[in-house]
């Protein structure tokens, strides 16, 4: 199954991006005139960076191109401290971010990737929830919700008196970011008695293993693992390419990003190359991760204005 490569990929790629910061089998972490490329951020782009640079690295046999994943915040603050060439974003940078970047001149270009449709999901032997509404996601994940909204019934009385697991993204995520906004009403406000992971195959287990859970994640996630997970139609809708580009998947679906540092861009030609070849390939390669991609002509239009 694809989602177990995934899970191996990913531990592979935390081992060699700390095998690269630790300077052992692999050239230096951040070096100006070397040829690695450091990327870094969000676990919901990961598998666009991970199938990328996989694909790079077979076409330009010498250069590296190291994966880690810190989540979307965390990767942006490495970004800011001038550790990164590109980051990877499930939303757009934050003021804040953007402050912290200027006032250590890291200047920078965003660079849409692909379509994401946020997905919330159940276990397969939940045969009650298999659609919710904003205002029921609301009243389960808000503040006011710790201990206190810990039962199925509490959301709906024709549901099972069963206890409830939640499963979702850590604070560094910005899908936790942007489920608060959109569902909660406020980024970042959400109840905290929930199992938090900045690694989504740790989500997708503890949904698959428990018959009263529910969490939530990028889409290509679910994509990957629907023979263990069902997908929650939100306000009637269940995500979907279709449903995502005709706009009917709202509020939870979304753009997701690269950011990369202006200076890398500029003087290492390796950079360049790479984020070229995302763009020139986006239409092929981001499918095959489970996510849905820009019009061809987007990925031409960013390319052009670079």
């Amino acid at each position: 199954m694809l989602s177990r490569q995934k899970f191996n990929r990913y531990a592979l790629a935390g081992v060699l991006t700390a095998a690269v910061a630790a300077g052992v089998a692999a050239p230096s972490a951040f070096s100006q005139s070397g040829s690695t490329i450091v990327v870094d951020g969000s676990s919901t782009v990961f598998p666009i960076s991970e199938i990328m640079a996989e694909e790079y690295m077979a076409a330009n046999r010498g250069t590296q191109v190291t994966v880690g994943v810190s989540g979307t915040g965390g990767g942006f603050k490495k970004f800011c401290a001038d550790e990164l060439d590109i980051t990877g974003a499930s939303r757009p940078i934050k003021s804040s971010e953007a402050e912290e970047c200027a006032a250590a001149g890291i200047e920078y270009m965003e660079v849409p990737i692909a379509f994401d449709a946020l997905t919330v999901v159940i276990n397969p032997a939940n045969t009650w929830a298999d659609e919710m509404t904003v205002e029921q996601l609301k009243k389960l994940w808000e503040p006011a919700a710790e201990g206190t909204i810990t039962r199925w019934n509490q959301i709906d009385p024709s549901w099972p008196n069963e206890p409830i697991s939640l499963y979702g993204p850590g604070t560094d995520s910005g899908t936790f970011d942007y489920f608060t906004e959109v569902i909660v009403g406020e980024a970042a406000s959400s109840r905290a008695d929930f199992t938090a992971s900045e690694d989504d195959n740790i989500l997708v287990l503890g949904v698959a293993r428990n018959r009263g859970a529910l969490g939530y994640f990028g889409y290509a996630y679910y994509e990957e693992n629907r023979d263990t997970l069902n997908a929650v139609a939100v306000d009637g809708v269940l995500p979907s390419e279709e449903t995502l580009l005709d706009g009917t998947y709202a509020p939870l679906s979304r753009p997701i990003f690269f950011y990369v540092k202006k200076t890398s861009f500029e003087s290492k030609p390796q950079v360049r190359a790479f984020v070229e070849f995302m763009l020139e390939n986006g239409p092929e390669l981001v499918p095959e991760t489970g996510y849905v991609a820009l019009p061809t002509e987007r990925y031409a239009s960013i390319l052009a204005g670079l």
